[in-house]
Formats: C-alpha cells, structure tokens, sequence
C-alpha cells in the first residue's frame, strides 16, 4: 500500500459556488432522542428513518449533545451519538444502529453530493479485528469499512467490496467526507478533509454501479459480530445537487468558502484491496429473493437464490450474502 506523506494544500483564497441541498440531515429539529421515535411506518414525520436498531429504548443507542458535532458545524446545535453494543441485533442480523433519510426528494438522480462528518470518542472504542460497515448504500456500491484490510485501524473507503482510500481513525478528530456520485455516469468519487478544512478531492470518480431507490443510504453503524460498547458521533449531514460545498458546516446550499491554506492528516491512498466474492446460483425450485435481499449468511434460513438477473454475491463472508 502506497502511503502519502502530510499534505498542505494552498488553497489561496478559495472560492466554492455551493450545491442545492435536496435533502437535509440536520438534527436540529430532535429535540431528544426520543423524537426520533415519531418516525414510524405509518407516520412518516422528520428527517430519518428510525427502525433499524436493537429491542432496548432509543436512548441507548442515540444522544444528541453540542459535544456530539464538529465545532466546525455551526448550523446544527447538536450532533448525534450512535451507539452500537450487544443489544444492537436488528432482524436476527449483525448488530446495527442506522438511519435512513425520510424524503420524498430523488436521491439518485444526476451528480449528488452526500456529506457527512464522522468521529468518536477515546472510550467505547471501535474494535478493529472487526468488519464495520459505517454510511453505506444497501448495494454497497459505496461506503466506508472499519476492521478490514492490512490497515485495520483504518476508515476504509470502498467502492463496490474494493478499497481505494484510507485514512487512520483517531479519537477525538473529526473526519468529514462527502460521496461524489454520478448516478447517470455511473461513477463515484470522494472528498474528505479534517476538523475545519475545507473538502479536497481525495479520489477521482470510479466506475460503479450507482444506484438508489431514496430510502437505502444507512446512516450509520453494522457491526459484523459481537463485541463491546462502540459509539461514534456524527453531524453535518445533507445531500446536495453539484457543485459541491467544500466549506465544513454550511448544508444550506448557498454561499461561498474562502480559506489561505488547509491541511489534510495523514491519508494513504491503497492498491485495490477486495473484501467480496461471488458465489454462484442454480435453478431453485423454492422462493427466489429479490434484488438486494439477503440470501445467505451464518444463521440465515432465507431463501438462497435470486430472482434473475440477479446473483447472491457475498458482502461480507461468511455472514452475509445479498442478491446483486
């Protein structure tokens, strides 16, 4: 694995036309966790989607706090605490906490931005001899991964089960990413940068298979296996039309950024590091599951072919098998 050394990036006086948000993620409208509760199937009220978590109450796996958001976010009062444990097991499945945005909005249409800033704390520490899966679409076209890779100690971006970029997790540092896709060119790039820094392009757009139906970017943590208490924290999170806002804690879609210099940490930029194989499907006589489905995994009685075209690919073996 290729490893950059610490970048300064000259950014003299910089000037960024900002995007149309079509979406916003703030948390300012939770006034407590348990707001997040009024969201429900029938009642499809504010911001997220809220059902993908463990049977305790919500306040075990969600907190909202001033300290839960970058400083550099002045828009949103508070940031959000995600807290993923042992009681965290979702449908039978790994251990997740997850939000889905609550839109009626296209969100896979044209060349759309989706920002988010992502840190934790220096207890509940992520275990690193574990798969995460953190802010990933249900195709897993796009996300990051924790616990993969020679760098396991690393946030690892993916593109399609396939590492492109990674950059070390450190306590207390607040890492803001934003993922550039271009759902009609089928492309998928991304920006980062740390603390206050404005947003550099950090990897040119790659080929996928981009593709949503508005309501399956996870917001969030699964855990492959069980472990201990992990939380993470998170805020400025919004989807925008291009161009991209550079500036960090903006979201509104207007206005420009101007900065004398930046500094982005430490990033190494990988060989292709494949974490997903494919598995074969025969002709079944029983139910076939549909596109994005599970269909395999430890402990799953499902079904275990796909309806065609599609095939069961392994997402994250041997746990978890997905009709793709």
């Amino acid at each position: 694995m290729a490893l950059l050394t610490w970048v300064t990036l000259g950014l003299y006086t910089l000037s960024c036309r900002a995007g149309t948000t079509i979406w916003s993620g703030s948390f300012n409208t939770y006034p407590t966790a348990a707001s997040f509760d009024n969201w429900s199937w029938g009642n499809e009220v504010g911001e997220y989607q809220w059902y993908i978590h463990g049977s305790q109450n919500t306040s075990q796996y969600l907190g909202l706090s001033p300290s839960f958001k970058n400083p550099a976010d002045t828009s949103e009062t508070n940031g959000l605490r995600l807290t993923v444990d042992a009681t965290s097991t979702w449908n039978a499945q790994f251990e997740r906490t997850e939000l889905i945005p609550q839109t009626t909005q296209n969100l896979g249409t044209g060349n759309l931005f989706y920002h988010f800033s992502i840190s934790h704390p220096s207890t509940n520490l992520p275990d690193s001899t574990i798969e995460h899966q953190i802010c990933f679409f249900e195709s897993h076209f796009t996300e990051l991964k924790y616990g993969v890779g020679p760098n396991s100690s690393h946030l690892t971006w993916m593109v399609t089960g396939v590492s492109h970029w990674d950059t070390a997790f450190v306590p207390g540092t607040w890492y803001n990413f934003a993922y550039d896709i271009d759902f009609t060119a089928g492309t998928v790039g991304l920006w980062a940068s740390t603390g206050s820094n404005p947003l550099v392009k950090v990897v040119q757009n790659v080929a996928a298979a981009t593709s949503t139906n508005s309501a399956d970017w996870h917001l969030g943590v699964l855990r492959i296996s069980n472990t201990g208490t992990e939380d993470y924290y998170f805020s400025g999170v919004y989807i925008e039309s291009g161009p991209v806002t550079t500036s960090i804690g903006t979201g509104s879609g207007s206005g420009t950024t101007s900065a004398s210099s930046s500094t982005i940490t430490t990033i190494s930029k990988s060989t292709t590091i494949s974490t997903t194989t494919t598995s074969s499907t025969t002709t079944a006589s029983g139910p076939l599951q549909t596109q994005y489905g599970q269909c395999g995994g430890t402990g799953y009685n499902g079904p275990t072919s796909c309806q065609s075209p599609f095939t069961c690919k392994a997402i994250s073996a041997p746990y978890y098998y997905q009709c793709l």
